[in-house]
């Protein structure tokens, strides 16, 4: 199975850690050198320095046809490029994008794209763990249409990972893309 992360943040790192050990074949993608710190020397993905809504950086790094492409960096605007490339011209399988904005994520989904809300998960989980009723609204948004695409039979579903077991080990490769 092969994973693209965009964006080597503490989520990133830790998706692409886990799904490392799982087997997963990984490339993990930050516009920042030092984000691959995060990176445990176990790793044994590929680490990219480049533009994760750069087309071409994504061609070059090998990001077609992936399992998984999760857009997860800090900006709410550059997650859904990624993650539209990922659908549109990458020809991914499963594809999600962080949102922080709970308008937006919810907007994207209804225009086919997945994605993860953590604004509205951290403030379900607050009111839950002070013993009130979590209002309705959704963490995750699955898309409500299948994103238009230009390549390949790839279509949007929500991304999920689950039952990932520690499996290996070895070293961090890293590449820059300029």
């Amino acid at each position: 199975m092969k994973a693209v992360i965009v964006g080597c943040g503490r989520v990133g790192a830790g998706l692409a850690d886990e799904l490392d050990r799982a087997g997963w074949q990984v490339l993990i993608i930050d516009r920042v050198s030092a984000a691959f710190d995060r990176l445990p020397s176990t790793f044994r993905g590929t680490a990219l320095r480049g533009d994760g809504t750069d087309e071409d950086t994504l061609r070059r790094a090998g990001a077609e046809g992936a399992d998984l492409f999760l857009a997860l960096t800090e900006g709410d605007n550059r997650n859904i490029m990624s993650a539209q490339l990922g659908i549109e011209a990458l020809g991914a399988r499963s594809t999600m994008a962080k949102c922080n904005d709970p308008v937006r994520a919810e907007a994207y989904a209804h225009l086919g794209i997945a994605t993860i809300c953590r604004t509205n998960l951290m403030t379900t989980a607050i009111l839950e763990h002070l013993g009130q009723a979590a209002p309705a609204h959704a963490g995750i948004y699955a898309p409500a249409q299948h994103h238009a695409h230009t390549g390949g039979d790839a279509h949007v579903i929500a991304g999920q990972v689950v039952g990932i077991r520690p499996a290996g080990a070895a070293g961090i490769t890293t590449t820059t893309e300029a």
